[in-house]
């Protein structure tokens, strides 16, 4: 007798369809699971046997052949408990078999029959919905997550209650709407910044334009407080974006049971010590990384040149196609990653470099090996670079700076000019382009970036045109000389 259930595997982020077979026939009573399942997917032979028995049902006493289809694609992870047990009770006829045609399982089952959540839920109910599917037997935990999909969830928390339904004996009760968390998470203000008045207006630009930004400047100036803003005043993400969003954490096992829709774009700051694969992503899977979970949101990068120099260039790739290809033996997967990279340094070893109150105790032997640390090449893919003074006692005991909600309406409004209109430059800013590029060192890829801040700000200033003293602007935030010398 045969049984079959349908279920996915991932790809990266992408879900393949996977046909689970049951096969029972005559001979020595055990279960084998074929079709190149890691571990983890070999040890569901004991916890569906449990499972099935804590359930109150039969385990066959037959020979019980498993088949995971395709057999050449690699089946990683606990979610296919639920589909080999429902393929075993389907060959075993303790259900209909028919009565699993238009629903795909997902689901990792405990030892005493319970279901558990699994990562992924949202990729596989989307591939459960393109291949025609729509249910998807999943836990109770994952039902939220599933329905972003537009799949009907059969949630459950015991095999006994999907089998239950699959006799047709138990309804499961209608999923309520996910109301998201009752809280948003705070974000924080720029009304805490004080002073740093061309940072804020970098900070501004960056926002509307989707520009990367470098911030230098002594230790303790506010240069990781500015950047850990830029989340607050960026646009709302679409429902699109944030589908995409969420199922990249989905995947990855970083999604909130409470908020099961990320609808904030994500800000991201990994820590120096992080490695080439941590931050694009690797593994034998292969896996996300850091890079991709900043997508549609903010990468920042405290104290760049701690970073690993291989870390540092293998973000180059994505900084200019938006997304990363990771080859492995195991498989390649492409990887979305579209960031906004923002990033904080010192501008010297000591950090004194720059800052008019201490004297810089750097060698020049250690100057150039700190230089080193950051190719040209890296940093001609910043936009925006600003070097920050240390604020004076005024500024710092000040009033409060801009809130971040009236800089938000401001980027909303230079976000729908961009896209809405064309900005052409005036024949005066185009000639002051051309003799940047002539007398400063300045490479193409520079200068398109100079013009893409220039229509920026001419976005922000709801002007008609691309003039001379927006170019003027945007030139001002190309490397400070005191990061090239």
């Amino acid at each position: 007798m045969l049984g079959r259930t349908v279920t996915h595997a991932l790809v990266g982020l992408e879900a393949r369809k996977v046909e689970v077979e049951a096969h029972l026939q005559n001979g020595v009573p055990g279960l084998a699971i074929v079709g190149l399942a890691d571990r983890a997917c070999q040890e569901a032979k004991h916890r569906v046997r449990s499972g099935i028995a804590s359930a109150e049902l039969e385990w066959p006493t037959r020979r019980i052949t498993v088949n995971l289809a395709p057999a050449a694609l690699r089946k990683e992870g606990s979610g296919f408990d639920l589909p080999i047990a429902l393929a075993i009770l389907a060959a075993s006829r303790q259900f209909p078999p028919d009565r699993l045609s238009g629903h795909a399982a997902i689901g990792e089952l405990a030892l005493d029959g319970r279901l558990r959540p699994v990562t992924g839920v949202l990729a596989a109910a989307e591939g459960a919905r393109k291949a025609g599917f729509g249910h998807l037997l999943c836990a109770v935990e994952s039902a939220a997550e599933a329905a972003l999909a537009g799949v009907e969830p059969i949630a459950a928390r015991h095999l006994a209650e999907v089998v239950g339904y699959l006799r047709g004996e138990h309804q499961p009760p209608p999923l309520e709407a996910p109301s998201n968390g009752s809280r948003r998470p705070e974000v924080p203000d720029l009304t805490d910044v004080r002073g740093q008045e061309r940072a804020r207006r970098a900070l501004e630009l960056a926002a509307a334009g989707g520009h990367n930004l470098l911030l230098a400047g002594p230790p303790g100036i506010g240069k990781s407080m500015l950047a850990r803003r830029l989340p607050g005043v960026l646009p709302a993400m679409t429902r699109d974006e944030a589908l995409e969003v969420t199922r990249i954490h989905s995947v990855v096992g970083l999604l909130s049971r409470e908020r099961p829709l990320i609808d904030r774009r994500p800000f991201r700051s990994p820590h120096h010590s992080a490695s080439v694969a941590a931050i694009v992503g690797g593994g034998p899977g292969p896996r996300p990384g850091e890079a991709t979970l900043a997508h549609r949101g903010v990468l920042f990068l405290d104290e760049l040149p701690e970073f690993q120099r291989p870390v540092l260039e293998a973000l180059r790739q994505p900084l200019e196609d938006g997304e990363i290809a990771v080859a492995r033996v195991g498989g390649r997967a492409v990887f979305p990653a579209r960031f906004q990279l923002v990033a904080s340094m010192n501008m010297c070893p000591c950090g004194g470099r720059g800052d008019a109150g201490a004297d810089c105790q750097c060698s020049a032997q250690r100057l150039a090996a700190f230089r080193e640390k950051l190719s040209r090449a890296l940093l001609d893919r910043f936009d925006l670079v600003v070097a920050l003074p240390r604020p004076r006692a005024a500024e710092l005991g000040g009033a409060a700076g801009e809130p971040s909600s009236a800089v938000a309406g401001r980027v909303a409004a230079a976000r729908r000019r961009l896209a809405g209109r064309s900005l052409e430059r005036t024949d005066a800013a185009t000639a002051l382009l051309d003799r940047a590029v002539e007398r400063l060192p300045l490479s193409g890829r520079g200068r398109a970036r100079v013009a893409r801040v220039a229509r920026t700000v001419a976005a922000l200033a709801d002007a008609e045109a691309v003039n001379e003293e927006h170019v003027a602007e945007a030139l001002a935030y190309r490397s400070p000389r005191e990061l090239a010398q």
